[in-house]
């Protein structure tokens, strides 16, 4: 069967190996060009590793230009997986493939529709989640849905274990869903809207943690907005400060002060006051200007 296969991520990366292990090596890979890397903070080259496998690679930065879809034709694929791509893809370049445009949402579809959704499940507090491999159609993340897998979220989720947790499940997902769609035995599970819910997109600005919240509120923004996302951040005296990793502390009362005060340094990094009375303690940050801790100041 003839894949041409379209990403850019790294989840575009961990399936296009899958399939090239599973010998199902695509005979077009459609990837942006480095110099628009800036797109995506999870931006993977893998223009490389398609042409190792014997691929041909073509460079675009709009999926629906005339030069792609050419591009497309000339292989007349029978299937187009589409993992990891931010552009809407038009009915043009989803009929091209012969047996139909699959693509990949990190969500339990028609939960969680749109952008930002691995952040969006830590930051609601959500149970479950899945992973889903589904039909392009005229909607956003809205066509009927092929494969998915549903599994737990737990209370400590961060953002680089979710998405590990989706990639894991995609690269085994890809390889079957490849063969269902070859034996012409793909389900096509039509979603229900009335059960659908919308994530808005989120910008690296999103990240600047409210030290008004509580100390739970903060420490969930801090494992969703990681890596590999551009993180949660805070500011001190103009200079914005990295907060990668953080945790609850116990008997907070005995800290006195503001919202955003650094109240003590430890072993391993500071503690900060949050808007609830509690504490946490951040272990894992970066500054621009230096690795020690922040002097008893407020952050903002």
């Amino acid at each position: 069967m003839r894949i041409v296969f379209v990403g850019a991520v790294e989840s575009s990366r961990i399936a296009l190996e899958a399939l090239i292990k599973a010998k199902r090596i695509p005979v077009l890979v459609i990837t942006l060009p480095p110099e628009a890397a800036g797109r995506h903070s999870d931006f993977v080259e893998i223009g490389d590793l398609a042409r190792a496998a014997g691929s041909a690679v073509c460079y675009a930065t709009d999926i629906n230009a005339a030069a792609t879809l050419e591009a497309m034709s000339s292989v007349s694929p029978d299937l187009t997986l589409v993992i990891g791509w931010s552009q809407i893809c038009r009915r043009p370049f989803r009929d091209i493939a012969r047996k139909g445009t699959v693509g990949f949402h990190p969500a339990a579809l028609p939960h969680f529709r749109g952008r930002g959704v691995i952040p969006w499940t830590i930051l609601r507090g959500e149970e479950r989640t899945g992973s889903t491999l589904f039909w392009l159609d005229d909607g956003i993340d809205s066509g009927p849905i092929l494969l998915q897998r549903l599994f737990a979220v737990e209370a400590d989720e961060t953002a680089r274990s979710l998405y590990a947790k989706h990639t894991a499940n995609l690269a085994e997902m890809v390889v079957e869903a490849a063969a269902l769609v070859e034996t012409d035995s793909a389900p096509r599970t039509q979603q229900d809207n009335d059960q659908a819910s919308y994530c808005a997109k989120r910008t690296p600005e999103d990240g600047l943690i409210d030290w008004h919240q509580s100390a739970a509120a903060v420490l969930r923004l801090i494992r969703a907005a990681g890596d590999p996302y551009p993180g949660a951040f805070t500011w001190r005296n103009g200079e914005k400060i990295r907060i990668d990793s953080a945790v609850a502390v116990a008997n907070s009362g005995r800290f006195i002060g503001l919202n955003g005060q650094v109240q003590a340094h430890t072993e391993a990094g500071f503690i900060v006051r949050c808007g609830d009375g509690e504490c946490i303690e951040v272990v894992a940050w970066q500054s621009p200007s230096s690795k020690r801790p922040p002097i008893h100041s407020k952050l903002v």
